[in-house]
């Protein structure tokens, strides 16, 4: 009698266990249909949403023309002429460029190809000569300047062509008075260099400074993108950015869970 009650429990539990296989469970959340978006040929390329910030032929997107743009389809910032913005201002992005420092190597530390790009014109990942080039690891390559060190190094020799792949999210600050009263949601990067993470979901502790603690400063919910002019000869070409959500936060429920057991 235990024997057949035993038999009885376990064919009861794999006729539940099939029924529930072969239903449709729903989430109850009425999501939008994802708009289509037509890949690159390659991954380095622009999908069909990007906005193009330097195709290889004119700095047309930026505010000042004053770098050189190269037959090669690259720009070279030209030392003392001032950072690059961009005319049009940005929030949270999933960005692409792609970096040079110079083959010759003049310097050592921080005077090796330095530049670096700057979101919203206020946070700044690091562009660097660190291969094979010592200096503080919150300030090489592929650092959140002075606030993250990379995860690993992975430069190539001076010279080669690297890639950056960002994701950034913008900062959700309450402003009073042209002051930052609260930070009610601080930015957050995650950064791929050469195809590496080498920056994970950090969250950004304030502004970019050389000279004091990272602290938030006010500004707009877009800001422009900025290369930075830091003397070098560092080189630029095909930088791509797509506009993103600011937030990751599913859409409400607006409907209880449930099964659907239509034909799918």
């Amino acid at each position: 009698m235990k024997r057949l009650t035993f038999l009885t429990v376990i064919a009861a539990a794999m006729t539940a266990q099939t029924v529930f296989a072969a239903s449709d469970w729903r989430s109850g959340i009425a999501w939008t249909e994802p708009p289509v978006v037509t890949p690159g040929e390659k991954t380095s390329d622009p999908p069909s949403d990007a906005i193009i910030l330097f195709n290889g032929k004119d700095l047309s997107a930026w505010e000042q023309e004053k770098w050189t743009v190269n037959d090669d389809g690259s720009m070279t910032c030209k030392p003392g002429s001032g950072s690059l913005v961009t005319k049009q201002k940005f929030g949270s992005v999933q960005l692409h460029i792609e970096f040079a420092t110079p083959e010759k190597v003049n310097g050592s530390g921080q005077g090796r190809g330095n530049s670096g790009v700057f979101l919203m014109n206020h946070y700044e990942v690091q562009v660097l000569d660190s291969y094979e080039n010592k200096t503080y690891f919150d300030g090489q390559c592929s650092s959140i300047y002075k606030q993250r060190a990379p995860l690993v190094n992975v430069c190539k020799k001076p010279g080669e062509w690297q890639t950056y792949d960002i994701i950034f999210t913008r900062p959700v600050l309450k402003i009073e008075d042209n002051k930052v009263v609260e930070t009610i949601r601080p930015a957050y990067i995650t950064v791929f260099q050469n195809g590496v993470l080498t920056v994970w979901n950090h969250a950004i502790e304030g502004d970019t400074f050389y000279h004091v603690p990272p602290t938030y400063q006010p500004h707009g919910d877009k800001e422009p993108i900025s290369l930075q002019d830091h003397g070098n000869l560092t080189k630029f070409r095909n930088i791509w950015v797509r506009e993103i959500p600011d937030s990751n936060q599913k859409p409400p429920q607006t409907q209880v869970q449930f099964y659907n057991d239509a034909p799918r």
